[in-house]
């Protein structure tokens, strides 16, 4: 039987099973030594999650995926969440086609409340960890280079909110030379991208500028308009030191709300922006520093410092219910909020990775560090709509926080095949509270989180690779849970004990991996996204249960086959007023399939998404509610599989036209409910080139 081709396992793997790509390239290397961990480029993401692709998932136990830049530009994504939804585990709750803000679940945790850490470069991006939301940011797909996912004990050595896993968006470092690129599409979409870079002579330096300007009408009609630029450079520092900065600055103007569609107007068909004149007005600065020290062969010291301003107004109009009912759709009045929210963070890590003998064995430790202070200052604006977006400020209130972290890790090599991993990681924080409307009152809470953990590798053979770990997560309350009506609610931290064992490796022109997970909840909380009466207390212990399974197969001629399947028969609330209720937007089964074809120039891909069943709340009610009178939607959201068609081909060395076809059978389908229903994109149409310069 052919082999497969690292080329043609990376398109297929790209569409629906991305990990395996990984896998297929590794082949009979297992037992190698893995290569030191370093940075993709001089100077900067000298933090990274993972090393070389040949050594990444010998080293790590747990389940991990790498997805690099050819795999991510044959799914043309509109949006980070339309790789996420690709990977085996991953549940999306999409709002809208370009995932603006945050909505994804990893395992059975519902995609309406992450418990998982986003990360950029092994920095955070979610605008407050400790003081929420976590919502309100998401990396522009442009600029990413690399996606990592870490699921399992491999997600110890970062936190906190590592309940889920671990995503990590590696950005784009410009090389040599310009690359220019483009597309336009559906609802009058117009995309440019430009990247510019250059290295000194003697390749130690460089310099380089990712930019990125999108707008468009929008399915639904809600519109964007979107600017990203990021600003890298990096040097080496003598023979053994390198530095580095990236400054980036994103602005997005978009006209979505919590409003979805009334359910007479969603089940007839009918799709329009149900709130036109709301707006989510949205800017993020950030800056990160990084050094990289190498201390002879078997040491090196790496930190970062960082640094991000968040904004984000959301302008939203009244509704007068009553009014709404009888018309079948929102009615507007000229009542105009301003909830409006600014975060800063601060924050410096620092990794020192020692190898080593222990009793005579092989071992490779690391120690961490982090300090980090989160700040943010929220506005409530009472305005009219002659007010134009001034107004009465009736509710302010500083929300900050003060974390310390670390841990060790050492990996020890007992034998040519067996190796296991112990660590321990400790998070401390106090969380403070200031209301400034009234008499300037505060409160305050603390807390301390001990997480050990232990994993395990074991090469079966040259090619096939067992691996499994237990590690204990935990996810913070928000000030706005955990100090609700200024009372220190005495809310601990969302532990959860988690368990998981696999295998993977490849055979010729087959690659698979299956992963059986566990994790057991003592206290988790479930706040107002789902259930605005939970989020005074801790909503009880849930257990999550289930399956990851995927498998590539290459035909040859061109031909290979991809797929992957998540199965999670249990998760459940087990204790509380909810006992025995499935969590929502947790569905049981997910699923991916494509069949990829690639010929000289050519590639393509048809691909299918399945998503289950999923209740919209954790009441488990079944019936979608007809009216507005309820703030939060309930009900059971359908099954439904949608398929797309992408297409590349490369005209000559350095242009490339593609295209795509997303939602090919045009399936209506229901994607969520917050204040109504939110209905999934229709079929939509985008072309697009590069080109190398």
């Amino acid at each position: 039987m052919p082999n497969v081709t690292p080329s043609r396992l990376a398109l297929a793997v790209a569409l629906t099973a991305l990990p395996l790509a990984a896998l297929a390239q590794q082949g009979g290397e297992n037992n190698q030594e893995a290569e030191p961990r370093r940075s993709a480029s001089p100077g900067i993401e000298v933090i990274r999650i993972t090393g070389s692709r040949q050594s990444h998932a010998h080293v790590e136990t747990g389940t991990v995926m790498l997805i690099d830049r050819e795999q991510i530009e044959a799914i043309q994504p509109l949006s980070t969440e339309d790789v996420l939804r690709r990977i085996p585990g991953i549940n999306i709750k999409g709002e809208e086609e370009t995932s603006i803000v945050a909505n994804f679940g990893l395992r059975g945790l519902s995609a309406s409340e992450s418990k998982s850490l986003l990360l950029e470069d092994g920095v955070p991006v979610a605008p407050g960890l400790f003081i929420g939301n976590d919502r309100y940011f998401n990396p522009r797909i442009q600029r990413v280079d690399t996606v990592e996912i870490l699921k399992g004990s491999a997600s110890l050595r970062y936190g906190p909110s590592t309940i889920g896993g671990v995503v990590n968006y590696i950005t784009k470092t410009p090389d040599d030379g310009v690359r220019l690129s483009g597309r336009v599409g559906s609802y009058n979409m117009r995309e440019m991208n430009i990247e510019a870079g250059g290295r000194s002579p003697s390749g130690d330096a460089y310099a380089g500028v990712v930019a990125s300007y999108a707008e468009s009408d929008g399915f639904m009609d809600k519109g964007y308009e979107m600017s990203d630029v990021m600003l890298k450079a990096g040097t080496d520092i003598g023979d053994n030191q390198r530095v580095g900065l990236k400054f980036s600055h994103y602005s997005n103007d978009a006209n979505i709300s919590y409003r979805g569609l009334l359910l007479d107007d969603y089940q007839a068909g009918k799709r329009y922006n149900p709130a036109p004149d709301d707006w989510y007005l949205q800017d993020r600065r950030s800056a990160d520093l990084n050094h990289e020290w190498r201390l002879g062969d078997t040491a090196s010291l790496r930190t970062v410092v960082y640094w991000s301003e968040v904004s984000r107004d959301y302008w939203r109009y009244n509704v007068d219910t009553a009014a709404s009912n009888e018309a079948g759709r929102w009615v507007f009045t000229d009542n105009l909020t301003g909830n409006n929210r600014s975060f800063e963070r601060t924050g410096a890590e620092t990794r020192l990775a020692l190898a080593h003998d222990l009793a005579g064995l092989e071992a490779d430790t690391e120690f961490g560090l982090r300090i980090m202070r989160e700040e943010s200052d929220d506005n409530r604006i009472r305005a009219t709509r002659e007010q134009d977006r001034t107004g009465i400020n009736d509710r302010h209130r500083n929300d900050s926080a003060r974390s310390v972290a670390g841990y060790a890790q050492t990996r020890i090599a007992l034998n040519d095949q067996l190796a296991v991993t112990p660590g321990l990681r400790v998070e401390n924080y106090e969380q403070n509270r200031l209301v400034l409307t009234g008499n300037n009152t505060t409160a305050k809470t603390s807390n301390t989180e001990y997480l050990p953990g232990v994993g395990m590798t074991y090469d079966l053979t040259p090619s096939a690779q067992l691996y499994g770990g237990v590690y204990r997560a935990f996810s913070p309350a928000s000030n706005g849970v955990a100090l609700d009506g200024l009372t220190d609610q005495e809310l601990d931290g969302e532990r959860s004990t988690n368990y998981e064992i696999g295998i993977r490796g490849s055979e010729g022109p087959l690659s698979y991996e299956v992963a059986a997970f566990m994790m057991d909840f003592s206290n988790q909380v479930v706040t107002g996204n789902t259930n605005p009466n939970l989020s005074q207390s801790n909503a009880g212990e849930t257990e999550h249960r289930g399956m990851e399974f995927a498998l590539a197969y290459a035909f040859g001629g061109g031909f290979s086959v991809d797929s992957n399947a998540t199965w999670i028969p249990s998760s459940k609330f087990t204790t509380g007023d909810f006992a025995g209720n499935r969590l929502p937007y947790a569905p049981e089964f997910l699923a991916n399939v494509a069949l990829n074809y690639s010929a000289g120039n050519l590639q393509t891909s048809l691909s299918a998404h399945h998503r289950g069943e999923q209740f919209g709340t954790p009441d488990n009610q079944d019936a979608l509610p007809g009216g507005a009178d309820s703030g939060i939607w309930a009900g059971l959201l359908p099954s439904h599989t949608v398929y797309d068609f992408t297409a590349q081909y490369q005209l000559q060395p350095g242009t490339t036209v593609f295209g795509s076809v997303k939602n090919l059978t045009d399936k209506q389908y229901i994607s969520g409910l917050r204040q109504g229903i939110y209905a999934g994109p229709d079929r939509s149409v985008e072309v697009g080139f590069r080109y190398d310069f």
